[in-house]
């Protein structure tokens, strides 16, 4: 057993020498496939080849030499842009793991995020919203993506009315009988809680 892991430790720098590369070591511009487009001028050589979603897409800004100074965020809702490649200097998001501070140069990471404050640094003005759920994409070239299902600006919120939705929704939970009524009060529960706690909080 030992003889074994010792042989595969041995064949493992050509394992990795041959491992697939990170999506921050890969070029910036996209590259055209050229044999794709070599086949296909020789199958159809009057008609231009298809596009592919690359050929849509903005090239990716090279990762810096240096960690710069400020971190560009890209707050994006199924219908309307927050924010779109504003210069910050800090953004706190809600994570399922916890509150997750990102800075400028900040390792590349997705996480899921759950009801909660996102807060928007910028010099000494703080903007705080409201998000329901959603992804932080965290690129290496200090960009970030924030994409949420629903926001709002923290100050735009009634408390009253928070606190009426979060006794409507306990007491639809103690009288839930079938489990789609449980899961469903409980989301409710959930986000009205995180409201709750991100006003009085």
């Amino acid at each position: 057993m030992l003889r074994r892991a010792s042989m595969l430790l041995a064949r493992r720098p050509i394992l990795a020498a041959s491992a697939r590369p990170f999506s921050t070591d890969l070029p910036a511009a996209p590259s055209a496939d050229a044999t794709f487009t070599e086949a296909w001028t020789k199958v159809i050589p009057n008609m231009d080849p298809p596009k592919t979603p690359l050929s849509f897409m903005q090239p990716r800004p090279p990762t810096p030499s240096s960690i710069p100074s400020k971190l560009t965020v890209n707050f994006v809702l199924p219908y309307a842009s927050e924010l779109a490649t504003k210069e910050v200097d800090m953004v706190i998001v809600p994570a399922t793991t916890g509150q997750m501070g990102v800075l400028p140069g900040h390792v590349a990471t997705i996480a899921e995020l759950k009801p909660g404050v996102l807060s928007v640094h910028e010099g000494s003005e703080v903007t705080k919203y409201f998000v329901s759920s959603g992804f932080v994409f965290i690129h290496a070239n200090s960009f970030a993506d924030i994409i949420a299902v629903e926001a709002v600006p923290l100050d735009r919120l009634d408390v009253n009315l928070v606190q009426k939705g979060l006794a409507e929704f306990t007491s639809k939970l103690s009288s839930a009988t079938t489990d789609m009524e449980k899961a469903e009060a409980q989301i409710g529960i959930d986000v009205h809680s995180a409201l709750n706690s991100a006003l009085t909080g």
